[in-house]
């Protein structure tokens, strides 16, 4: 028996002190690792102005970041598999420093954009990782109460992050380079923590890595992604554009597949869609993903155009959505643990966030701050029982060698659905707010400056009459955003309502691994 079939057994209830200490730098990162996708929102327009970009630009910067991070999650979950799981969160953690520090000093923005594909490659990591590591270190019956607070932390980053932006840039002496510089001493403060507190078993084998399944996947991943950011805005979604990047971006995943099948060691095993707990938490991941940011990124537009706020007073408006995700999640976390049950969290999760979605989609331009708080605070509830949870339910119910890619495989999957969410529903968005405009202001509706989905009309210099169109233009169109999203909720639902209950493990995944290692020896 190898140390590290062991040494788990050693180590097997690893004090709670040791595993908060351990969790303090994961949740330190992973905080920083996500604001960096949802911080520039507020920031983009003054970042465009100062460097002189364009409205390419605009998308880019965003697209970039999450174009990275979703397309290279599989990949640091399966090397997380076979490699040192410390040195790899160090290594994207340095990774998503390089990135910040370049951003914060971009001179123009070709740089700035390389950074973020930069930041992109670290937050993948990071993202992927840190719910690698809890399992390894935590059995399910325990995780519950662990996932409910990194639940909290990634949602709290996602909708904190345009409030933190708005306040940067509304602040003179701050201004938006530091919506990147601002994470740097926090990821340093979590790579430190990291390097005292954690303390995993290195796992040495003499395996190689499918580059070549996690190049075609990344190169048809990003081709879709490309297609769905610029699609709508830059060509038509009937255009030889599409059926060029879409029919390759099939293509290349395709071929993916077919040499995943074939490798020793693939990057995502396709075994694992087998399992039908997986299959299904796959599914709702994607329509969370969708929710999630879609939800966000769009509520920000609709606070300083339809409701005319600052962007500090977009980010503040932003809280009931982080409170009510913040609660649920640590909650639901806590009982599952103390009660031993998931699946009626996931339940009540999938109708709570239905019911936000419908909520949502009957606000406009004169819908009540209250009554607003109330329903993105329900939205909030519903995704904070479901999403760390359907991790949790897939970890579970996998082999523990499958942990990694089984982990990442449902972070990717719901990054993509955040990241193809954004793209479609905002071409939806410029489409719809194009006909609304044209309806109702006619020759003027160019003036007006709502024909793109991301140029967010200054209204403080259109005529009054003007400004009451615009702002009744983004209130319907938002609203008709969130009714398009009722179905996919459904879907979620329907998904986690076939995922079957079963009992959840008392072993960490290290322990279940040194056991699944003595079974095969013993065979």
């Amino acid at each position: 028996m190898t140390t590290a079939s062991t040494q788990p057994e050693a180590a097997a209830p690893t004090s709670r002190r040791k595993v908060l200490q351990a969790l303090s730098g994961l949740m330190v990162g992973m905080f920083v690792s996500i604001l960096a996708s949802t911080v520039v929102a507020n920031a983009l327009p003054r970042i465009i102005t100062d460097l002189r970009g364009t409205q390419t630009v605009y998308t880019w910067i965003v697209t970039a970041e999450l174009l990275a991070m979703t397309a290279t999650v599989p990949l640091w979950g399966k090397m997380a598999d076979l490699y040192n799981k410390k040195l790899l969160i160090q290594l994207s953690l340095g990774l998503f420093v390089v990135g910040s520090l370049i951003a914060g000093f971009t001179p123009n923005v070709e740089i700035l954009i390389v950074s973020r594909v930069v930041q992109g490659v670290g937050a993948g990591g990071m993202t992927a990782l840190a719910m690698v590591v809890m399992a390894a270190m935590i059995p399910p019956r325990e995780l519950g109460r662990y996932a409910g607070i990194f639940g909290a932390v990634f949602g709290v980053g996602t909708v904190a992050g345009p409030l933190i932006g708005g306040v940067l840039v509304d602040t003179s002496w701050l201004g938006w380079r530091w919506c990147f510089l601002i994470g740097v001493p926090f990821t340093i403060l979590a790579i430190i923590l990291l390097q005292r507190t954690l303390d995993l078993p290195v796992v040495r084998k003499d395996v190689k890595v499918d580059y070549l399944g996690a190049l075609l996947i990344t190169v048809g991943v990003s081709t879709l992604l490309i297609w769905s950011s610029l699609a709508g805005n830059q060509f038509a979604w009937g255009s030889w554009q599409t059926a060029a990047l879409v029919g390759g971006g099939v293509l290349i995943l395709a071929v993916a597949v077919w040499v995943e099948s074939r490798a020793a060691e693939p990057i995502i095993p396709l075994s694992i869609f087998r399992n039908r707990t997986v299959a299904l938490a796959t599914v709702a991941s994607v329509l969370v993903g969708v929710a999630m940011f879609g939800g966000t990124v769009f509520l920000s537009q609709y606070f300083q155009v339809a409701l005319g706020k600052s962007p500090t007073v977009a980010g503040l408006m932003s809280l009931p959505m982080v409170f009510g995700l913040l609660v649920s999640s640590t909650v639901a976390g806590q009982l599952i643990t103390k009660w031993g049950r998931w699946k009626g969290f996931l339940v009540a999760g999938g109708v709570v966030m239905l019911g936000g979605m419908g909520l949502l989609s009957t606000i406009d331009g004169q819908t009540g701050t209250v009554l607003l708080g109330v329903y993105m605070a329900v939205l909030g509830i519903g995704v904070g029982m479901l999403m760390q949870n359907l991790v949790l339910a897939a970890q579970n119910d996998v082999p523990a060698h499958d942990l990694g890619a089984t982990t990442s495989m449902l972070t990717f999957f719901r990054s993509m659905g955040g990241a193809v969410g954004v793209s479609a529903l905002g071409a939806v968005l410029a489409n719809r707010i194009t006909t609304l405009m044209t309806e109702k202001l006619g020759p003027m509706a160019a003036t007006g400056g709502g024909g793109d989905s991301h140029a967010v009309p200054d209204i403080s210099k259109l005529p009054a009459p003007v400004v009451r169109v615009i702002q009744d233009v983004y209130a319907t169109a938002t609203a008709d955003l969130f009714l398009i999203g009722v179905p996919l909720t459904a879907l979620a639902l329907v998904a986690v309502l076939f995922i079957k209950e079963k009992p959840l493990n008392t072993l960490s995944g290290e322990e279940r691994l040194a056991r699944e290692r003595a079974t095969a020896a013993g065979h």
